[in-house]
Protein backbone atom coordinates (compact mmCIF):
# COMPACT_ATOMS: atom_id res chain seq x y z
CA UNK A 1 0.00 0.00 0.00
CA UNK A 2 1.33 3.36 -1.09
CA UNK A 3 0.84 6.35 1.87
CA UNK A 4 1.28 9.86 0.03
CA UNK A 5 2.50 12.61 2.53
CA UNK A 6 -0.21 13.97 4.80
CA UNK A 7 1.15 17.78 4.21
CA UNK A 8 -0.39 17.16 0.43
CA UNK A 9 -3.63 15.94 2.11
CA UNK A 10 -4.21 18.90 4.18
CA UNK A 11 -4.36 20.71 1.12
CA UNK A 12 -7.66 18.78 0.84
CA UNK A 13 -11.05 20.34 -0.19
CA UNK A 14 -13.92 18.97 -1.66
CA UNK A 15 -13.06 19.71 -5.56
CA UNK A 16 -9.36 18.04 -4.72
CA UNK A 17 -11.05 14.60 -2.67
CA UNK A 18 -13.14 13.91 -5.67
CA UNK A 19 -10.29 14.32 -8.30
CA UNK A 20 -8.08 12.27 -6.33
CA UNK A 21 -10.81 9.45 -6.29
CA UNK A 22 -10.62 9.48 -9.63
CA UNK A 23 -7.02 9.37 -9.78
CA UNK A 24 -7.46 5.89 -7.23
CA UNK A 25 -6.22 7.23 -3.84
CA UNK A 26 -8.62 8.81 -0.77
CA UNK A 27 -7.63 10.43 2.23
CA UNK A 28 -7.58 7.94 5.89
CA UNK A 29 -6.81 9.71 9.18
CA UNK A 30 -4.68 7.77 11.91
CA UNK A 31 -7.87 8.12 14.00
CA UNK A 32 -10.80 10.43 15.63
CA UNK A 33 -8.37 12.63 17.63
CA UNK A 34 -5.56 13.11 14.81
CA UNK A 35 -6.58 15.99 12.86
CA UNK A 36 -4.33 14.78 10.31
CA UNK A 37 -5.23 13.08 6.79
CA UNK A 38 -3.12 11.15 4.58
CA UNK A 39 -3.26 9.44 0.56
CA UNK A 40 -3.92 6.03 0.54
CA UNK A 41 -3.01 4.33 -2.82
CA UNK A 42 -3.77 0.10 -2.01
CA UNK A 43 -1.49 -2.07 -4.31
CA UNK A 44 -4.65 -4.33 -4.26
CA UNK A 45 -7.87 -2.39 -3.89
CA UNK A 46 -11.03 -3.89 -2.84
CA UNK A 47 -13.84 -3.96 -4.84
CA UNK A 48 -17.26 -6.02 -5.24
CA UNK A 49 -18.35 -6.76 -9.13
CA UNK A 50 -21.83 -5.58 -9.23
CA UNK A 51 -22.91 -9.14 -10.43
CA UNK A 52 -21.21 -11.12 -8.56
CA UNK A 53 -22.58 -9.74 -4.93
CA UNK A 54 -22.86 -13.04 -2.67
CA UNK A 55 -26.14 -13.49 -0.89
CA UNK A 56 -27.07 -16.47 1.21
CA UNK A 57 -30.63 -17.69 1.44
CA UNK A 58 -30.75 -16.53 4.63
CA UNK A 59 -30.23 -12.89 4.21
CA UNK A 60 -32.46 -13.09 1.13
CA UNK A 61 -35.60 -14.16 2.85
CA UNK A 62 -34.48 -11.47 5.61
CA UNK A 63 -34.36 -8.59 2.62
CA UNK A 64 -37.48 -10.38 1.50
CA UNK A 65 -39.55 -10.13 4.29
CA UNK A 66 -39.05 -5.98 4.66
CA UNK A 67 -37.64 -6.91 8.58
CA UNK A 68 -35.80 -3.80 7.89
CA UNK A 69 -37.38 -0.35 6.73
CA UNK A 70 -34.56 1.23 4.09
CA UNK A 71 -34.12 4.89 3.09
CA UNK A 72 -31.86 7.01 0.80
CA UNK A 73 -29.98 9.83 1.77
CA UNK A 74 -32.18 10.62 4.42
CA UNK A 75 -29.47 11.36 8.09
CA UNK A 76 -25.69 11.52 6.88
CA UNK A 77 -25.28 12.72 10.38
CA UNK A 78 -26.52 9.83 11.53
CA UNK A 79 -24.96 7.73 9.36
CA UNK A 80 -21.37 8.69 9.79
CA UNK A 81 -21.96 8.95 13.86
CA UNK A 82 -23.06 4.95 13.64
CA UNK A 83 -19.91 4.14 11.05
CA UNK A 84 -17.37 6.01 13.82
CA UNK A 85 -18.77 4.75 16.88
CA UNK A 86 -16.89 1.92 18.86
CA UNK A 87 -17.83 -1.54 17.52
CA UNK A 88 -17.45 -5.24 18.13
CA UNK A 89 -13.39 -6.17 16.76
CA UNK A 90 -12.71 -2.01 16.12
CA UNK A 91 -12.83 0.34 19.21
CA UNK A 92 -11.55 3.37 17.56
CA UNK A 93 -12.32 4.84 14.31
CA UNK A 94 -10.25 6.09 11.55
CA UNK A 95 -12.96 8.88 10.66
CA UNK A 96 -12.05 12.46 12.46
CA UNK A 97 -13.84 15.78 12.30
CA UNK A 98 -11.80 16.45 8.75
CA UNK A 99 -13.32 13.76 7.22
CA UNK A 100 -16.75 14.34 8.48
CA UNK A 101 -16.85 18.06 7.01
CA UNK A 102 -15.31 16.94 3.73
CA UNK A 103 -17.85 14.41 3.37
CA UNK A 104 -20.73 15.88 4.30
CA UNK A 105 -19.84 18.54 1.97
CA UNK A 106 -19.45 16.10 -0.74
CA UNK A 107 -23.39 15.11 0.65
CA UNK A 108 -24.84 18.49 -0.05
CA UNK A 109 -22.96 18.47 -3.51
CA UNK A 110 -24.38 15.37 -4.38
CA UNK A 111 -21.43 12.99 -4.88
CA UNK A 112 -21.98 11.24 -1.11
CA UNK A 113 -24.60 9.14 -0.28
CA UNK A 114 -26.33 7.16 2.34
CA UNK A 115 -28.04 3.84 2.14
CA UNK A 116 -29.97 3.40 5.52
CA UNK A 117 -31.49 0.64 7.70
CA UNK A 118 -34.54 1.30 10.24
CA UNK A 119 -36.32 -0.75 12.26
CA UNK A 120 -39.39 0.57 14.39
CA UNK A 121 -38.38 3.53 13.39
CA UNK A 122 -34.44 3.66 14.41
CA UNK A 123 -31.68 3.76 12.66
CA UNK A 124 -29.92 0.33 12.97
CA UNK A 125 -27.28 -0.12 10.39
CA UNK A 126 -26.14 2.18 6.89
CA UNK A 127 -23.30 2.98 4.50
CA UNK A 128 -22.09 5.78 3.00
CA UNK A 129 -20.34 6.32 -0.39
CA UNK A 130 -19.11 8.66 -2.55
CA UNK A 131 -20.52 8.42 -6.71
CA UNK A 132 -18.07 9.72 -9.05
CA UNK A 133 -19.44 9.23 -12.52
CA UNK A 134 -20.26 5.54 -13.02
CA UNK A 135 -17.97 4.74 -10.05
CA UNK A 136 -19.13 3.82 -6.23
CA UNK A 137 -16.68 4.39 -3.82
CA UNK A 138 -17.76 2.65 -0.60
CA UNK A 139 -16.46 4.10 2.42
CA UNK A 140 -18.12 2.90 5.92
CA UNK A 141 -20.78 0.83 7.14
CA UNK A 142 -22.23 -0.55 10.41
CA UNK A 143 -25.25 -2.29 12.31
CA UNK A 144 -26.30 -2.49 15.33
CA UNK A 145 -28.89 -4.97 14.73
CA UNK A 146 -28.03 -8.08 12.86
CA UNK A 147 -27.73 -8.29 8.87
CA UNK A 148 -28.87 -4.51 8.72
CA UNK A 149 -25.87 -3.64 7.00
CA UNK A 150 -25.97 -6.66 4.90
CA UNK A 151 -29.45 -5.45 3.78
CA UNK A 152 -28.10 -2.00 3.33
CA UNK A 153 -25.57 -3.62 0.83
CA UNK A 154 -27.87 -5.64 -0.76
CA UNK A 155 -29.88 -2.35 -1.78
CA UNK A 156 -26.75 -0.75 -2.43
CA UNK A 157 -25.90 -2.72 -5.32
CA UNK A 158 -29.30 -2.70 -6.86
CA UNK A 159 -29.85 0.60 -6.29
CA UNK A 160 -26.45 0.88 -8.66
CA UNK A 161 -27.24 -1.91 -11.13
CA UNK A 162 -30.83 0.37 -11.80
CA UNK A 163 -28.68 3.19 -12.03
CA UNK A 164 -26.57 1.87 -14.37
CA UNK A 165 -22.98 2.28 -12.44
CA UNK A 166 -19.75 0.03 -13.92
CA UNK A 167 -17.96 0.06 -10.17
CA UNK A 168 -18.48 -0.70 -6.71
CA UNK A 169 -14.94 0.27 -4.76
CA UNK A 170 -14.86 -1.59 -1.07
CA UNK A 171 -11.36 0.14 -0.96
CA UNK A 172 -9.97 -3.25 1.37
CA UNK A 173 -11.23 -6.23 2.11
CA UNK A 174 -12.27 -7.48 4.92
CA UNK A 175 -13.73 -11.41 5.93
CA UNK A 176 -16.75 -9.99 6.26
CA UNK A 177 -16.32 -8.52 2.80
CA UNK A 178 -14.90 -11.14 0.99
CA UNK A 179 -18.19 -13.54 2.23
CA UNK A 180 -20.79 -11.34 0.24
CA UNK A 181 -18.53 -11.35 -2.84
CA UNK A 182 -15.77 -8.63 -2.50
CA UNK A 183 -12.71 -9.80 -4.41
CA UNK A 184 -8.89 -7.84 -4.52
CA UNK A 185 -7.63 -6.83 -7.95
CA UNK A 186 -3.93 -5.33 -8.52
CA UNK A 187 -4.05 -1.36 -9.14
CA UNK A 188 -3.26 -1.49 -12.76
CA UNK A 189 -6.76 -3.58 -12.80
CA UNK A 190 -8.23 -1.50 -10.99
CA UNK A 191 -7.17 1.78 -12.56
CA UNK A 192 -8.74 0.54 -15.69
CA UNK A 193 -11.71 -0.51 -14.20
CA UNK A 194 -11.81 3.27 -12.51
CA UNK A 195 -11.34 4.67 -16.21
CA UNK A 196 -13.91 3.49 -17.62
CA UNK A 197 -16.44 4.34 -14.91
CA UNK A 198 -15.61 7.62 -14.10
CA UNK A 199 -15.89 8.43 -18.02
CA UNK A 200 -19.51 7.57 -17.77
CA UNK A 201 -22.88 9.05 -16.36
CA UNK A 202 -24.84 7.32 -13.93
CA UNK A 203 -28.11 8.21 -12.11
CA UNK A 204 -28.70 7.85 -8.04
CA UNK A 205 -32.25 6.69 -8.09
CA UNK A 206 -34.05 8.93 -5.01
CA UNK A 207 -36.00 6.42 -3.77
CA UNK A 208 -35.14 2.58 -2.75
CA UNK A 209 -36.14 -0.07 -4.50
CA UNK A 210 -38.80 -2.58 -3.09
CA UNK A 211 -37.27 -5.51 -1.52
CA UNK A 212 -38.35 -8.05 -3.90
CA UNK A 213 -37.59 -6.03 -6.80
CA UNK A 214 -33.65 -5.14 -5.29
CA UNK A 215 -33.28 -8.96 -5.12
CA UNK A 216 -34.52 -9.84 -8.17
CA UNK A 217 -32.16 -7.12 -9.87
CA UNK A 218 -29.10 -8.50 -7.92
CA UNK A 219 -29.99 -11.99 -8.67
CA UNK A 220 -30.37 -11.05 -12.67
CA UNK A 221 -27.51 -9.90 -12.82
CA UNK A 222 -25.54 -12.74 -11.27
CA UNK A 223 -27.71 -15.00 -14.38
CA UNK A 224 -26.73 -13.04 -16.93
CA UNK A 225 -22.99 -13.59 -15.59
CA UNK A 226 -23.08 -16.88 -15.09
Amino acid sequence: MTRHSDDIANAITPEVLLRAYACGIFPMSEGADDPGLYWVEPDRRGIIPLDRLDISSRLARTVRSGRFEIRLDHDFEAVIDGCAAPAEGRMTTWINGRIRSLYAALFRMGHCHTVEAYRDGRLVGGLYGVSLGAAFFGESMFHTDRDASKVALVHLVAQLIAGGFRLLDTQFVTEHLRSLGAIEVPRQRYQKLLDAAVAVEASWLPAPLAPQDALALVEAARTRAS
